[in-house]
C-alpha cells in the first residue's frame, strides 16, 4: 500500500496543522471515532451558572481531543480522529442533538466530561453500542466527582458499563492541564477502545482448517460473532495453487518482490541429510512458489485492485484484520512451507519498505491469531507467534552449559523457549535500537531502511526441515540478541466457561552466544529463537518460569515488545473476556466502574462474574 502524505487539521481544537506520514486503510470502512461530550450543569437563572461553566467545561473537553490526537494512531498512521459535541451538554435535548451528530459521524466511543454537578440520567450517553468513559474533574468549586458518582450509577443501574475517570489530587478551577494519573487511564481507555472498535466488523480469513489437531485452530464462529463483532471467511488452500496456475496475481508485485528476496533474503545452511536435500534448481522454484504464496495471501486477506482483467471477483478480498494459514500437514507434505509468508507478513516491512504488519497466524491457530491481533491494534507494533516450547531451569541450564544464570533468568528462576518455524515477525531479532541503545521493537511507522538493513542482515533464510515439511520451503533463522520488556498472552475457549485471557509480563533474554547456541541446537537450530523470562510476584504462578509454563493454556503464545498487560485487561473488559491468570500490579488495572459492584477484594473473581453478567459485547 502506498504512502501518502496527509494533512490534519484540528481547527476545532487549535488551529494547527501537522503533516504526518501514514498507510491506506486497507480495510473497508472508516476507523472508529471518539466522541466527547461536554456535560454541565444545566441551571441557568439570574446566578448564571451554567454561563460561567461553559469555557471550563469545553476546554475539558478541547484538552482531551488534544492529548489523543497527540498520542494515538490508527493502525494505519493515521492519528485518531475525534470529534466534541457542538454545545455543552445540560438537558436530554441537548443530549440527543450530541447523540445525532455522533451518529452521522461515525463514533463508537464517547468520553464524557465534566467540571462539575449535573444531571446524571439526563446527560449520560444511553448508546447501548459505543464504548464508555467519564472523566470527572477533581475540583472543590463545583466537584465534577458528584456527577461522575452519580451517572457511573446509572451507567450501572441501566447495565451499561462505563469507565470512570478521577484524579487522585485536587485541582485549580483555572487549571487546564491533565494530571499524569488522569491521563495515564484516558490513553488507556482510548486505546483499549479504539482497539475494540476497529475490529468490528472484519473478518478473520482462515485458509485451511484444523492443523495436526490443535484445538486452537477449530474455529468458533460463534466467539467471533458474539465477543469480538467479527465474521469467519473461510478458504481452501487450493485456492492459492488456483491463483498459481491461472495466473491470478500482481505479476509486476511478484517481480518486485522476487528480485527484493534476491538481494535481500540470505539463504541459510541446510539441515537435511544428502538423500532428502533438494537441489539448487529446486530450491530456486521454492522461492518462487513462497514469494508468490506471499503475494497471494495478502491479495485473499484485503483485495489487490491491480490483480490481472477479468479477476473482479478476486480483486475484493476478505476484508480480514487477521488471517491463519493450516499448511501442516496436508499442505507442506506436498507444498513448500508458508514459512516465509507468515513470518513476512506479520513483519514490519516488505519490498515496498516500511508497513503496516499483518496478522497471519501459523497452524491457523486462530486462539493465537486473534491474541497477536489485541496486542497489535493497541501497539502498532509486529507481533511474535511462538511455541511456549521448554522451561530451563537454573540448573538444567548448568548442566547443560556449564552457564549460571544472570539477570532477568536468574529473577525469573529460569527461562522459557519460544521457538516456532512460522509466524515470527523479523523485528523480534532486536537489532533495531532505540535513543539509548536499548533493543526494541518499534511502531511500524517508526522503522528506517537503516533499521530494515538491520533486521535482514540478523535473519537467514534456512531450507525447511524435511522431516516436518517434505514438501519444502524456508524458516527464518535468528537470534534474540537484546533484553527487551515483552508481554505474552494466549486466549483460551474453556468449555462451560467461554473465552479467557491469560497475561505474562516479562523480558527477552539475552544469553551469552555460545550458551544459546548449545541449547539452541538441542531442538530445532534452524527456526528463530527468543528466551523469555516472567516478572516474578511470588503468587499465583508467578513464582517460577516454571510455573508459568505449567499454567500456560496452550501450547502456543503472542508476545509483544513493552509491558502492555495493564491495556490488555481493559481491552478485555470491554469484550468481556475475563483474565485468568496475569502479573499485572492491582494499581494499574482499569475496568468499568460497575466491576467493582461484583467485589474488591478478588479481582479476578470479580471480573469472572461481572463478564458473565453482561455477557458477550455484541450478543
Amino acid at each position: 500500500f502506498c504512502d501518502i502524505l496527509l494533512c490534519v487539521e484540528f481547527c476545532t481544537l487549535y488551529n494547527e496543522r501537522m503533516y504526518i506520514t501514514m498507510a491506506e486503510n486497507r480495510f473497508l470502512g472508516d476507523y472508529p471515532v471518539i466522541g466527547i461530550r461536554p456535560i454541565i450543569d444545566g441551571r441557568r437563572g439570574p446566578l448564571k451558572v451554567r454561563e460561567s461553566l461553559e469555557d471550563q467545561t469545553m476546554n475539558m473537553a478541547k484538552s482531551a481531543a488534544k492529548l489523543f490526537t497527540e498520542n494515538l494512531k490508527y493502525s494505519n498512521g493515521e492519528p485518531v480522529k475525534v470529534v466534541i459535541a457542538d454545545t455543552t451538554i445540560g438537558r436530554v435535548a441537548e443530549a440527543a442533538a450530541c447523540a445525532d451528530k455522533f451518529r452521522k459521524e461515525g463514533v463508537q466511543i464517547t468520553l464524557s466530561v465534566t467540571p462539575c454537578w449535573c444531571y446524571g440520567s439526563e446527560t449520560m450517553d444511553m448508546d447501548p453500542t459505543t464504548i464508555k468513559g467519564v472523566w470527572g474533574f477533581n475540583g472543590t468549586e463545583r466537584p465534577g466527582a458528584v456527577y461522575l458518582a452519580a451517572v457511573l450509577a446509572a451507567h450501572a443501574q441501566k447495565g451499561l458499563p462505563a469507565f470512570g475517570i478521577y484524579g487522585h489530587d485536587v485541582q485549580d478551577l483555572d487549571d487546564t492541564t491533565i494530571p499524569a494519573d488522569v491521563e495515564e487511564k484516558l490513553l488507556r481507555f482510548a486505546r483499549a477502545a479504539i482497539a475494540a472498535a476497529t475490529m468490528k466488523g472484519k473478518s478473520y480469513l482462515q485458509i485451511g482448517s484444523i492443523c495436526m489437531g490443535i484445538a486452537g485452530s477449530s474455529i468458533d464462529t460463534d466467539f467471533f460473532e458474539e465477543y469480538l463483532g467479527m465474521r469467519v471467511e473461510s478458504v481452501d488452500e487450493v485456492e492459492i495453487i488456483r491463483r498459481m496456475s491461472e495466473g491470478i496475481y500482481d505479476e509486476a508485485e511478484y517481480q518486485k518482490a522476487y528480485k527484493w528476496v534476491k538481494e535481500n533474503c540470505k539463504e541459510g545452511f541446510d539441515k537435511n541429510p544428502d538423500f532428502v536435500k533438494k537441489s539448487d534448481e529446486q530450491k530456486e522454484k521454492d522461492w518462487e512458489f513462497t514469494v508468490k504464496m506471499m503475494c497471494i495471501i495478502k491479495d485473499l486477506m484485503n483485495g489487490n485492485k491491480n490483480l490481472p482483467e477479468g479477476r473482479e471477483e478476486e480483486m475484493v478480498g476478505h476484508n480480514a484484520i487477521a488471517a491463519g494459514f493450516q499448511g501442516q500437514r496436508q499442505w507442506t507434505d506436498f507444498y513448500p512451507n508458508a514459512d516465509f509468508a507468515e513470518a513476512m507478513l506479520n513483519t514490519s516491512f516488505d519490498w515496498n519498505g516500511a508497513r503496516e504488519p499483518y496478522v497471519l497466524a501459523t497452524e491457523n491457530d486462530v486462539l493465537n491469531g486473534i491474541s497477536m491481533l489485541f496486542m497489535k491494534l493497541l501497539t502498532n507494533r509486529p507481533q511474535m507467534f511462538a511455541d511456549v516450547r521448554t522451561y530451563w531451569s537454573p540448573e538444567a541450564t548448568k548442566k547443560a552449559t556449564g552457564y549460571e544464570l544472570e539477570g532477568k533468568a536468574k529473577e525469573g528462576k529460569g527461562f522459557i523457549h519460544l521457538i516456532n518455524s512460522g509466524a515470527c515477525c523479523l523485528d523480534a531479532c532486536g537489532e533495531v535500537k532505540d535513543e539509548n541503545g536499548n533493543g526494541v521493537i518499534k511502531e511500524w511507522y517508526n522503522v528506517t531502511d537503516e533499521d530494515i538493513k538491520k533486521m535482514t542482515e540478523a535473519t537467514t533464510w534456512a531450507p525447511a526441515d524435511n522431516g516436518y515439511f517434505r514438501g519444502g520451503g524456508y524458516s527464518s533463522r535468528f537470534l534474540t540478541r537484546a533484553e527487551m520488556p515483552a508481554t505474552m498472552i494466549r486466549l483460551n475457549l474453556v468449555k462451560g466457561l467461554g473465552p479467557t485471557m491469560q497475561i505474562c509480563e516479562g523480558y527477552t533474554v539475552a544469553l551469552p552466544d555460545d550458551v544459546s547456541h548449545k541449547i539452541w541446537a538441542r531442538t530445532d537450530y534452524t527456526w528463530p529463537c527468543t528466551w523469555f523470562a516472567p516478572t516474578l510476584t511470588g503468587k499465583g504462578p508467578f513464582t517460577s518460569a516454571y510455573e508459568v509454563m505449567n499454567h500456560w493454556g496452550a501450547n502456543h503464545g503472542a508476545i509483544s515488545y513493552g509491558h502492555i498487560g495493564a491495556d490488555i485487561i481493559t481491552l478485555c473488559s470491554m469484550l468481556r473476556i475475563p483474565v485468568s491468570m496475569h502479573n499485572v500490579s492491582e494499581d494499574k488495572i482499569f475496568r468499568p466502574a460497575s466491576w467493582n459492584a461484583f467485589g474488591t477484594q478478588e479481582l479476578e473473581s470479580a471480573d469472572f462474574r461481572a463478564c458473565e453478567a453482561y455477557g458477550p459485547l455484541y450478543k
